[in-house]
């Protein structure tokens, strides 16, 4: 398995600080974050200089009811090719339901979600996984998440559902020891079995990150220093087996170049010291090793034949405008086509066994959704404060997005932006990424004739109109618009 080393997450407002950190390996990049022929220029220098760069994919919603999206899948190839990566990430997760397959409200999370470790999901997560590793010139690895709540009726501990994803598609594993940790708190799973459970010599690297506990629930921020507690984990893993990557995650404060220096170390020396010797790692890898179909190869490096039984499909719908470049450039040996695999009997090639899992998955993850995003009520079985929780934290994190790309927003409202979003977003989903949500939000408020101040209503209308293009409504059309969103919102109460 191809060495990648200690790593850390390229952001743009880290740029300049991980271009001077000593010691590092490689970086990971948010895939919808970047544009296959725009690359920043930070990023093209760390190329130059022999850094590997892995993109890392948020939106494909690999966990959900419905098929890859086939443009999605493209731009991630694209970036897979342009940056010269030597695999592509995402995670097992749901950030979208409804639409067709419901006849439902299609819904868009704007977040990770759990999927429910039940045999329909993994049947469905597998035939998404074969799709997204047909349409990708590299290996796919799929990242474990962390959840505030739990599915009721789960079948599969998360080492088993991991273990047998691995057994039937051949995808690596990106294991997130803060997840674990996260899991561990608000779920009370033990990483220690779910680290025993899965095929460590799947892993193709590891996150790790910090987090902050309020109330009894830990919450995944990556914007606070990595605790004791998941370095613990990560000593746990690898115990187990030496990792071939670790990296370091921070998506917000971030702190001055020394801390995430210290960081780093704190990571080196805790794989370090936890390092196995070889005799004791034999047995366990033999062990492990023999869970995992004979065809699943060690990780090479792009553009060389990897077979593609390996490949794959802050924050949420992409940000980019650019066009992706032609995921499959002329003379690569991806351009073979696919090899043929295996079919496990629960989930035929043409999906039938496929197509009622799917259904029944779309169904319990449109009500879920509808419930975090639109207002409705929760699903029966479901914990409701924790509902609630993640609830407030989807309208927090929209809020925090919104304001990055639309900054005017919270220049023009002031100290009420926060309030005035979380109260729209409270039973009002997004409908089409974060740019949509801003002016979705401004028309929203313009309707309702705000804001009060006239100049800031004036600047919001001159906003609002310069984007979306259209006048923006009169008194006649607020009344209206009115009216149907408290029509709406009775039909939904």
């Amino acid at each position: 398995m191809r060495e990648l080393g200690t790593g850390i997450g390229w952001r743009p407002e880290i740029a300049d600080a991980v271009e001077g950190l000593a010691g590092v390996d490689w970086v990971e990049v948010v895939a919808e974050n970047i544009c296959a022929g725009h690359l920043p220029d930070p990023l093209l220098r760390l190329r130059e200089r022999g850094v590997t760069v892995v993109p890392h994919g948020v939106s494909l919603g690999l966990g959900g009811a419905d098929r890859p999206d086939e443009g999605r899948l493209a731009e991630l190839a694209a970036k897979a090719t342009a940056l010269g990566a030597p695999l592509v990430t995402e995670h097992i997760a749901f950030v979208r339901a409804g639409g067709p397959l419901t006849a439902s409200p299609a819904l868009e999370a704007g977040h990770l979600l759990p999927v429910p470790r039940t045999r329909d999901a993994l049947d469905v997560l597998c035939e998404n996984v074969r799709i997204a590793q047909d349409a990708l010139p590299v290996p796919l690895a799929l990242e474990n998440i962390a959840a505030l709540f739990s599915w009721p009726g789960e079948e599969l501990s998360e080492g088993r559902f991991l273990a047998e994803l691995v057994e039937r598609t051949g995808v690596r594993l990106l294991i997130d020891v803060a997840n674990l940790h996260t899991n561990h708190v608000n779920r009370g799973e033990d990483p220690a079995k779910a680290l025993a459970e899965l095929p460590v010599e799947a892993i193709a690297y590891v996150h790790v990150a910090g987090g902050i506990e309020r109330d009894g629930v830990w919450h995944d921020t990556h914007a606070h220093p990595v605790p004791r507690a998941v370095l613990d984990v990560l000593a746990d893993l690898s115990s187990r087996a030496a990792p071939p990557g670790v990296l370091l995650e921070r998506d917000d404060d971030f702190p001055p170049a020394e801390e995430l220096a210290a960081e780093l170390t704190a990571i080196r020396e805790t794989v370090r010291a936890a390092a196995p010797a070889k005799a004791a790692v034999t047995p366990a890898a033999g062990r492990a090793r023999e869970t995992l179909p004979a065809k699943v190869p060690a990780l090479v490096g792009a553009g060389e034949d990897t077979g593609r039984d390996l490949h794959r499909d802050p924050a949420g719908p992409a940000l980019t405008t650019h066009p992706p470049q032609s995921p499959h450039p002329a003379g690569t040996a991806h351009g073979a086509g696919p090899r043929p695999r295996p079919v496990p009997p629960r989930l035929t090639a043409t999906g039938s066994g496929g197509t009622g899992a799917r259904e029944r998955l779309g169904i319990a993850q449109a009500a879920l959704l509808s419930a975090l995003v639109a207002g409705t009520p929760a699903p029966e079985g479901f914990d409701h404060a924790r509902l609630r929780v993640q609830n407030r934290a989807l309208a927090a994190k929209r809020a925090g997005v919104v304001a990055k790309v639309a900054p005017e927003l919270p220049e023009i409202l002031g100290g009420g932006y926060r309030a005035a979003f979380l109260a729209y977003a409270g039973s009002r989903p997004m409908r089409g990424g974060y740019r949509r949500d801003a002016l979705d939000f401004a028309e929203h408020l313009l309707v309702a004739g705000r804001p009060e101040d006239p100049v800031a209503r004036r600047r919001l209308t001159a906003w609002w109109q310069d984007r979306a293009g259209a006048r923006p409504p009169g008194r006649a059309g607020r009344l209206v618009r009115a009216a149907r969103a408290a029509f709406v919102g009775r039909r939904a109460a």
